[in-house]
């Protein structure tokens, strides 16, 4: 499988849209799908007047998903919540994704695609050597696709659940740049 990321625009929306409505999406993203819904919370990443990039992952060039990516320290709030569970380096990052399609569930690949997003991640940001992510525990796919791509398991703990549904209860993630060999 090969895969890219690009920046995800105003034209993109509706795929966004449809995708936020899949119930397995759904699930787990908690989000409003109006065109005004998406305008507030992608807008402004769309423009790159955020500091948090939100990419569309291509598989074989076919739109697979959505993955954001971000610095912790961009998000205070959110790295202090975090910073009770872990240790957390100054220059850390953090991703979040959904595969949009059913179809394209359980079938590995959140699990590829995560890995490849890691990999671009290590050539993007030169500077950062490490990504953290917390999980929602109930999110077990989502949990084991990590640890499938190379994720361990560091931490666990309560967290404000994206989705008022959820227990508060998160597994917190973490890979580090492999090192170069002596």
């Amino acid at each position: 499988m090969t895969f890219t990321f690009q920046r995800l625009t105003r034209a993109e929306f509706p795929l966004l849209a449809g995708w936020l409505t899949n119930p397995h999406v759904a699930r787990w993203w908690n989000h409003e799908t109006s065109l005004e819904a998406l305008e507030r919370d992608f807008g402004a990443a769309a423009d790159g007047a955020e500091p948090a990039e939100d990419l569309l992952a291509f598989r074989n060039g076919n739109p697979l998903g959505l993955i954001q990516r971000c610095r912790l320290v961009d998000y205070p709030e959110y790295l202090t919540e975090l910073q009770t569970l872990t240790e957390v380096p100054p220059e850390a990052m953090t991703i979040d994704y959904l595969i949009g399609e059913p179809s394209d569930t359980n079938r590995g690949a959140g699990t590829a695609m995560i890995r490849a997003m890691v990999a671009q991640t290590w050539t993007d940001h030169r500077d950062t050597d490490t990504i953290v992510v917390a999980v929602s525990a109930g999110n077990t796919a989502s949990w084991r696709a990590l640890e499938r791509a190379g994720f361990q398991r560091v931490s666990a703990g309560s967290m404000d659940p994206d989705n008022p549904i959820d227990d508060p209860l998160h597994y917190v993630y973490r890979i580090d740049r492999p090192q170069p060999a002596r």
